[in-house]
């Protein structure tokens, strides 16, 4: 999170030897920053608590220390050669892989098992990909940057009262402080796919702060500017060589329609590891085709095209990460609401609740029903569940997936006009910041 807020506001002109000289440096193992050519960042945001007291922990949530730190956000940020675009691929944490000298684990235990350089080994051999510099933030960095800022815009489809992070909001569109939004970006558990949901509400406060640092006049502000990265340098960590300033002055003229999010491509998001925890398993084959794209340089092959174009409709299209579903059985089919919210959650839509029982049994065909102003979003759903019959509904909030014994099944299918990979924020599929951000 800092450090692509840096990439894109750190145009620090008369500051270059105090950001530089202020930064925390580690040895990460990378190999250094080229003097031409694209270049790979990996961001690790860190479940850790260094330096913030008993009451900073209880204010925000996050518990005590737990000894052994792992990586809560993983990101692979992609500069082109030209500097006039970045690609970001979001690794989700719970990634089944092997790890260097370590066997299979999950992706985020590579920190705590052999700290930055085991970490970058690890990504180096899944991607194919040379790390060339990297970056890390702990939880009162993240904080920091946030509040430095001014704060940050966030939407919710539905309200959200979540213990484990600490995040109790209405549904709408607010403006956050620091601790709400690191509320928001820690979120899993309001979700059925978890960790995957929790990528997309990150991408979406990268967008939002992304925005924010370029709109809020940072840049021709000195005082604010000062201010800033005077936060942000002691909120992060890089590794011996990087030159945040450099970078930062060679992107300054970079938009929110030139940063790419997508998430790498999974073929099960519903793994058990062999000692019964849940993982996500990569599809390799996809995930391979991603990262020559950006060993070759490639640009994001689901690139939306930029506001002067004729895209003008698609911007008010509704888009998957919009939608928000209740999913009931209506079936003897066990397990049929719940595997059916997975899968719907996995192409992108915000499955409310699941796993739930209709109050009879013998549906014969299934109906999506959807509250008066809400058909565009039914007809969404409808592209990935063929064949359901679209129904308006009183007294509704969101969608209601009613499942029969007929055309249940949902297909992940190319996305319709009104989901293009551009606006969707399932795994393997890109989107901008511009449209990422709340709106």
């Amino acid at each position: 999170m800092s450090a692509l807020i840096l990439l894109v506001s750190g145009g620090a002109w008369g500051l270059t030897s105090y950001i530089n000289d202020h930064l925390g440096r580690l040895n990460a193992g990378v190999s250094g920053t080229p003097d031409s050519g694209p270049l790979n960042i990996l961001v690790a945001g860190l479940d850790e608590r260094s330096g913030l007291t008993p009451r900073q922990q209880a204010l925000l949530h996050v518990g005590g220390n737990q000894g052994e730190v792992d990586t809560d956000t993983l990101m692979l940020v992609h500069v082109a050669a030209d500097h006039r675009s970045v690609q970001v691929v979001s690794l989700p944490r719970d990634s089944w892989v092997d790890i260097p000298g370590h066997g299979m684990n999950k992706i985020n235990s590579a920190l705590g098992l052999g700290g930055p350089q085991l970490m970058v080994q690890t990504v180096e051999q899944l991607t194919g990909l040379t790390i060339n510099d990297y970056v890390e933030v702990n939880f009162l960095g993240f904080v920091k940057v946030i509040d430095a800022l001014g704060g940050v815009n966030i939407c919710l489809p539905y309200a959200v009262d979540d213990p484990y992070s600490g995040l109790d909001m209405s549904a709408g569109e607010h403006h956050v402080n620091g601790i709400t939004a690191l509320e928001f970006a820690r979120d899993r558990h309001s979700f059925p796919t978890s960790d995957l949901a929790r990528i997309q509400d990150q991408q979406q406060l990268i967008s939002s702060a992304l925005i924010e640092g370029i709109n809020s006049g940072l840049l021709v502000n000195p005082l604010r500017l000062e201010r800033f990265l005077s936060s942000v340098s002691a909120a992060i960590k890089v590794d011996q060589g990087f030159d945040v300033v450099r970078l930062a002055d060679e992107l300054r003229g970079i938009s929110p329609h030139d940063v790419t999010f997508t998430t790498v491509p999974l073929s099960n998001t519903n793994y058990t590891t062999p000692t019964g925890e849940s993982a996500v398993l990569w599809n390799d084959s996809a995930a391979a085709t991603l990262f020559n794209e950006l060993k070759t340089d490639q640009p994001p092959g689901g690139q939306a095209p930029a506001p002067h174009s004729s895209a003008s409709s698609a911007r008010h299209a509704v888009s998957r990460s919009k939608v928000s579903v209740d999913v009931y059985n209506g079936t003897f089919i066990t397990g049929l609401s719940g595997e059916t919210g997975t899968e719907l959650a996995a192409l992108g839509f915000r499955v409310h609740r699941s796993g739930l029982d209709w109050t009879s049994q013998d549906l014969t065909q299934t109906v999506i029903q959807y509250p008066a102003g809400q058909k565009a979003a039914a007809q969404l759903v409808g592209t990935v569940i063929p064949g359901a019959t679209l129904q308006q509904a009183k007294g509704l909030q969101r969608v209601r997936i009613l499942l029969g014994q007929d055309n249940h099944t949902v297909q992940s299918a190319a996305p319709s006009p009104s989901s293009t990979p551009s606006q969707s924020a399932s795994p393997g599929q890109q989107h901008t910041a511009a449209q990422d951000a709340c709106r």
